[in-house]
């Protein structure tokens, strides 16, 4: 395959490059010393749910005005319908978009509302459920968190425990979340839960919206090795939510869920993210030799990185593929796994590369900027976030190779 852009996709390019420099609030700086995510699509410095209501009033403004100038364009949601605040792009275009946000160290605005839900409401909701919740997200005034994994389930979405029963008009939710990325910054919830406990494990499960204010919410942060706290657990005591907040069919909330999962592993932001550690790995190999920070075995050295740097344009070709294909099918756990794994590869390269200045956390003075030590601490999840590497190629030799179980 050929992934070069076409004249029309290099104008549009160019097109996202000019509105960044123009358009992205100068005050708005990075903080490289905040923790608050292991996602390999975040942009160093910057997260845009916690910035938005950030104590800071510089970083909650700047925040909040990059969201207006996006939903302006309509490139907070660029590939939904213009009706609810979309701009109605190609996937390749929306590809180029954040290739060029994460080129430009800019952060991207709204993700689990704009990159997971909204297309998974567009393809099972209803139009009430359009109307009521995608112009919101599209706006950057509404962010959204995902509740699937819970306690004791390991990697097995389907052992969903939290219940929820039909009482008229409402489900009542009962039940604990746990992993939730920034939950405790979320407005909505977008919830797997057990609605018929007697069928199997697959097929009695319905996807529902609730809001995250409702009684009998409790959220809690959780701190993990970093110091930070990127996720929440949380707790459902007799919820009641609405029944218009399910989508899809009642038990059909595994196929719902599963378009969700698809739309996370098919991402292109890794790459950029990847590129950019590599070159300033080469870049501080270069320039530090003999400082005493890299370790003496220069060649097996330039060997891994040479390896590091073939294997991101490998995934680079793998994103574009899954992104051609809709990120739909088997092509997205490909991309999801060598993703993961390869994160952990560069992480420790870096790291083994640094020797023990590797260890450094937090130092204006590190090498790199303390890059590959906190690459290392987060590259640790990376295997399991967004779905364990056992349960990606399990997907790929079924759904792909189509072996038996």
């Amino acid at each position: 395959m050929d992934w070069q852009d076409t004249a029309d996709e290099a104008a549009f390019r160019a097109q996202v490059a000019t509105f960044v420099r123009e358009r992205f609030p100068r005050d708005y700086r990075p903080d490289p010393l905040a923790e608050h995510s292991v996602e390999p699509e975040d942009v160093w410095g910057y997260n845009w749910p916690v910035d938005r209501v950030s104590e800071d009033p510089q970083r909650r403004d700047g925040a909040r005005q990059w969201a207006s100038a996006l939903a302006e364009k309509g490139w907070i949601a660029p590939g939904w319908p213009v009706e609810f605040g979309g701009a109605g792009l190609s996937a390749t275009h929306e590809a180029i978009l954040q290739e060029e946000f994460m080129r430009a160290g800019v952060p991207t605005v709204n993700g689990n509302g704009a990159l997971l839900l909204g297309p998974t409401l567009l393809r099972h909701g209803n139009r009430a459920q359009w109307e009521a919740h995608l112009p919101g997200i599209a706006s950057g005034e509404v962010v959204w968190a995902q509740g699937f994994s819970e306690p004791e389930a390991g990697s097995d979405l389907a052992g969903v425990r939290t219940t929820a029963v039909r009482d008229g008009d409402h489900y009542i939710v009962n039940g604990q979340k746990i992993w939730t990325s920034l939950g405790q910054y979320a407005d909505w919830l977008f919830l797997l839960v057990r609605t018929d406990p007697a069928a199997p494990k697959h097929k009695g499960l319905s996807f529902l919206l609730v809001d995250a204010t409702t009684p009998g919410i409790t959220i809690r942060p959780i701190t993990d090795i970093r110091g930070a706290a990127p996720f929440a657990e949380i707790f459902f005591d007799d919820v009641r939510v609405p029944a218009g907040n399910l989508v899809g069919d009642e038990n059909g909330g595994w196929a719902v869920a599963m378009t969700a999962l698809n739309l996370e592993r098919a991402g292109i932001g890794a790459v950029v993210k990847f590129d950019r550690a590599v070159h300033s790995l080469i870049a501080h190999v270069r320039d530090g030799a003999g400082t005493g920070y890299l370790r003496a075995d220069q060649t097996r050295l330039r060997q891994e990185i040479t390896r590091r740097h073939v294997e991101v344009r490998v995934l680079h070709n793998l994103a574009r593929l899954t992104i051609s294909t809709g990120g739909s099918g088997y092509e997205a756990s490909v991309n999801q796994l060598f993703s993961a794994e390869l994160h952990q590869r560069l992480a420790r390269t870096g790291h083994d590369a640094l020797g023990s200045a590797g260890q450094i956390w937090r130092s204006p003075t590190a090498p790199d900027a303390s890059r590959f030590t906190h690459m290392r601490f987060d590259a640790v999840a990376a295997t399991f976030l967004g779905g364990s590497t056992e349960i990606q190629r399990t997907i790929i030799a079924t759904r792909g190779l189509g072996l038996t179980r």
